[in-house]
């Protein structure tokens, strides 16, 4: 296969005329943030709000023209617009645009900070709805820190599912299809992207992917609530949102700040799991409380949101995550796939309006 080099992608897209017809998309400063890993070319498109549609022709455009260059086998070209001013609160219903086509919820995985354990969580909740008999997808949406092909055991590249290459296949194992920005880079490559180009990179992800027909779409967040999280939240038919946090104050006070994130944007809070929980050693049998006990349940008692559970601290986990086989695909009858299983009830009762599979914990009211 031919280098792809920049120079080649910008050589062509100089041909690419500008919309206001003065100069070329490369010399009226339209393209930006390129990046080229392994036949695979990324970049970003500017334009504004007012003419998103327009560009959205020209993309098309631009990303046959890359693909013509010897040596690409994919083109990710990404929309990035100046942001319009936040508007007034909406219904949830307008307010997170339109629904993605064969899949009936989406559920985001999300954590107030990194190292809590919710990709971890986000894999088994989804092998834990698939266990209930239920379709189940992942998307991998943390673009700066994409783990679901490593908890996955996956490798490889997706395959295009139509002739001009516009849609692909999302990859698939234990009965989960998967689609990741780590299929399309190689795992030590940096994404050096703004904001708007990853929500771009993430859109096309969900909806240029070929998924099968869905009950439950779990979307892996990106840690923290920065300008991609809530974009995403706003921009993405959710259905709810499951918050992971350990029981130290520290994480709890961001945890705090992610679920008020899914409120102001109108997004169902479906309930808190506490990683990490607690730790019992396998040669005397002792419990240890090694980051606190509890602190997710109070803090679920205080917001009056569900509390889903609490998922103890275990070597175990840990392996088979490191060699893609988790817990509840290849320990079906352990502790934490059981833990798991249970959290993944309470989700879809809720996801049913049935809220939790049992009564939920009482709440306390402050004075």
């Amino acid at each position: 296969m031919a280098q792809v080099t920049q120079d080649a992608v910008l050589s062509v897209l100089k041909r690419i005329a500008a919309p206001d017809g003065r100069g070329n998309i490369v010399s009226a400063g339209l393209v930006s943030d390129i990046a080229i890993q392994d036949g695979t070319v990324m970049f970003a498109l500017t334009t504004s709000p007012q003419h998103v549609k327009t560009m959205e022709i020209l993309r098309g455009a631009v990303e046959k023209a890359v693909l013509g260059i010897p040596g690409v086998a994919k083109a990710m070209v990404a929309l990035t617009a100046e942001r319009q001013a936040p508007p007034s609160p909406q219904p949830a219903a307008q307010a997170r645009g339109t629904s993605v086509p064969g899949i009936k919820h989406l559920v985001a995985v999300a954590s107030g900070k990194g190292g809590v354990g919710k990709s971890t969580t986000a894999i088994n909740l989804a092998l834990g709805l698939h266990a209930l008999g239920l379709r189940v997808a992942v998307l991998d949406a943390d673009v700066y820190g994409p783990s679901m092909p490593k908890l996955f055991g996956l490798t490889g590249k997706p395959q295009s599912s139509d002739a001009e290459g516009k849609k692909m296949k999302p990859m698939s194992r234990y009965g989960v299809e998967l689609m990741s920005i780590g299929f399309l880079v190689a795992e030590e490559t940096p994404m050096i992207w703004r904001g708007p180009m990853v929500m771009s990179a993430l859109t096309q992800l969900l909806r240029e992917t070929e998924w099968s027909e869905t009950d439950v779409m779990i979307i892996d967040m990106p840690p923290g609530t920065g300008d991609a999280q809530l974009t995403l939240a706003q921009q993405t038919p959710l259905s709810g949102a499951v918050i992971v946090s350990t029981p130290q104050d520290l994480a709890l006070i961001d945890a705090r700040k992610g679920l008020n994130m899914f409120r102001k944007v109108n997004v169902p809070v479906i309930g808190i799991v506490e990683n990490m929980s607690y730790f019992v050693c396998t040669k005397c049998g002792e419990r240890h409380e090694i980051f606190g006990h509890g602190g997710a349940r109070e803090e679920a008692e205080r917001l009056s949101v569900p509390f889903l559970g609490e998922v103890p601290l275990d070597m175990e986990v840990r392996l088979r995550s490191d060699r893609g086989e988790p817990v509840v695909a290849t320990l079906p009858d352990s502790m934490h796939a059981s833990i798991y299983r249970d959290i993944a009830r309470h989700v879809w009762a809720s996801l049913q309006g049935g809220g939790l599979a049992r009564p939920a914990p009482r709440i306390v009211v402050e004075n």
